[in-house]
């Protein structure tokens, strides 16, 4: 009785809201957006399958209904609804043969349970590898400006690379990264593209929970698919041919075969001395066809034209893709529908897109992107930050939606990662006028700040964020807010589990989207600029084109 009352409270809070002159965000179209898009119908969304199509049809007809206009590519003058966007997309063609040699003893590793093997991305259409030496290299990392070099010369032609997920400064929370907080270096996507410029035949991520901040079926789930990459004209230099993750147990094992304590390599890979280590007489084999081919998917995108500065933009992005059909759970599914992760998100966009299109018309464009292959490496925001449709140096920010808490609303906030800008600014000083704090990213360790759509802007030099729901509830504070957080990752977070519940209110959704509207809105009825801070990475690539925004 005491959740609902209270429940009725916020409601009625919220309504009076709606009740003036600010925009309505509807929990009840909120709630059936994210129902529709994350139900099996739409087969968890994956790009390039028939349910691309679905998904494209179901948010372009919302967004007309919504009142936007058309803001994609151009044809014969006009805008379309979507950007194409060129994708490569290769997949392991039946059960991969993968074999490791511990001296004398073969032993057969299982795809998908020791081993996560990715389908290549150099538009090969066969793996053979046969004895490939492994080397452990540390944590994979080459940064010259910290004087680290975890390679130090070795030759990994024709050998593979094995890696520590994230940073030397993970345990010890201290050093030359940063401390706890991830750097670019501590992502799998980092460790990949050096592998490739070390000229590594392939490489293997040691998969930990902890470091990882997701389980052993996120890995799994998120990688013996299809994958996808943006279609390159040399993929060789940021891909390796072989790909993959292997369990920590496994690991320990192949480190004590060769006489290595695994503990022991892993606190000297945390020192700038350490020098790679060759794991004796041990060696992978792996052999499989692959299904490549090129295909387009797309970017779905509307917008409200501005009255004054049309030619300025403020970007408000969500992706609208999740994993589509995969491996099934332990209960047979096999559709991982998505509902959070981000049906949330692309709901959230079609009503932000409804508020500004209903309401006074903003003085600069505001575009609402809904952007393809998030979960295949932020591809679809990464092709349009590479091929924008409105100029970067005149785009004001961007301002990322994904998967936000469908539950209650919260007395904070948060941003993925830890960057120092402007517009989070702005979002602090709008957020305190509806009793809402900013808390700091809380596992800054993760590596949010790199694994969301804004990244693709940010490293541009674009003010960009991600919003993130608070976890201070206000029914049942931060313990309440944690337990829901923990659940999620453990049990829904990449799995067929997460699906729209029908107890979701929706009404934190609808309150932070407030916030986000009126911060968006300040931006396209003003003239000014939101900058990095002085010591941000991304400051002198936006200063370098200030005199577009003159």
């Amino acid at each position: 009785m005491k959740r609902l009352l209270l429940s009725a409270v916020i409601m009625a809070a919220f309504s009076t809201a709606q009740a003036t002159d600010q925009p309505g965000f509807s929990t009840e179209r909120l709630s059936a957006t994210v129902k529709t898009l994350s139900s099996d119908a739409f087969e968890g969304r994956g790009p390039a399958t028939p349910a691309e199509t679905k998904t494209i049809d179901y948010v372009v007809a919302q967004m007309k209904a919504a009142g936007l206009q058309p803001g994609g590519d151009l044809k014969d003058g006009n805008r379309g609804w979507t950007q194409a966007v060129p994708l490569r997309r290769s997949a392991i063609v039946g059960t991969p043969v993968l074999r490791l040699a511990l001296g004398d003893q073969h032993e057969k590793v299982t795809q998908g349970e020791q081993i996560a093997i990715r389908a290549p991305m150099n538009g090969s259409t066969e793996v053979a590898i046969r004895n490939a030496p492994l080397v452990f290299v540390g944590y994979g990392v080459k940064a010259p400006e910290r004087n680290w070099d975890d390679f130090k010369g070795v030759d990994l032609h024709g050998k593979i690379a094995v890696v520590l997920i994230n940073d030397p400064d993970f345990e010890t929370g201290h050093g030359d990264f940063g401390g706890k907080a991830m750097t670019y270096y501590g992502r799998w996507t980092y460790k990949f593209e050096e592998a490739a410029r070390q000229g590594a035949l392939g490489l293997l991520v040691i998969h930990e929970t902890a470091p990882a901040s997701y389980g052993w079926a996120t890995v799994k789930n998120s990688n013996i698919n299809a994958m996808f990459d943006i279609v390159r004209d040399k993929p060789a230099a940021v891909h390796p041919e072989l790909e993959g993750w292997i369990q920590r147990d496994l690991a320990v094992q192949m480190f004590s075969h060769a006489g290595l304590d695994f503990d022991a390599l892993k606190r000297q890979a945390q020192t700038r001395d350490f020098k790679p280590v060759t794991l004796k007489d041990e060696s992978l084999s792996a052999h499989f066809k692959v299904d490549s081919q090129v295909i387009t998917s797309h970017n779905i995108v509307g917008r409200v034209e501005g009255s004054k500065r049309p030619d300025q933009t403020v970007i408000y992005s969500a992706h609208w893709d999740h994993l589509g059909v995969g491996a099934p759970d332990a209960s047979g599914d096999r559709i991982y529908n998505g509902a959070v992760d981000n049906a949330t998100g692309t709901a959230a966009l079609i009503e932000m897109g409804r508020a500004f299109a209903q309401g006074p018309r903003p003085e600069r464009t505001v575009v609402f992107l809904n952007v393809t292959a998030e979960e295949k490496g932020l591809l679809g925001s990464e092709y349009y930050a590479a091929n924008p449709l409105y100029p970067l140096a005149t785009t004001v920010g961007v301002l990322n939606m994904d998967a936000l808490d469908p539950h209650g609303p919260a007395r904070n906030f948060t941003i993925s990662g830890s960057a120092k800008l402007g517009l989070l600014d702005d979002l602090i000083a709008e957020a305190k006028k509806h009793d809402i704090s900013y808390t700091a990213d809380p596992k800054p360790e993760a590596g949010y700040f790199f694994r969301s759509d804004h990244f693709s802007f940010a490293k541009r030099g674009v003010p960009a964020v991600s919003f993130g729901s608070g976890n201070d509830w206000i029914d049942g504070g931060l313990a309440a807010g944690k337990a829901a957080e923990d659940d999620y990752t453990a049990k829904r977070y990449h799995q067929p589990a997460d699906q729209w519940e029908a107890d979701w209110s929706f009404t934190g959704m609808a309150r932070d989207l407030q916030v986000l509207h009126d911060v968006g809105s300040d931006l396209a009825n003003s003239d000014q600029w939101p900058d990095w801070s002085k010591d941000s990475e991304f400051r002198s690539i936006r200063d370098a084109s200030s005199a577009e925004r003159k």
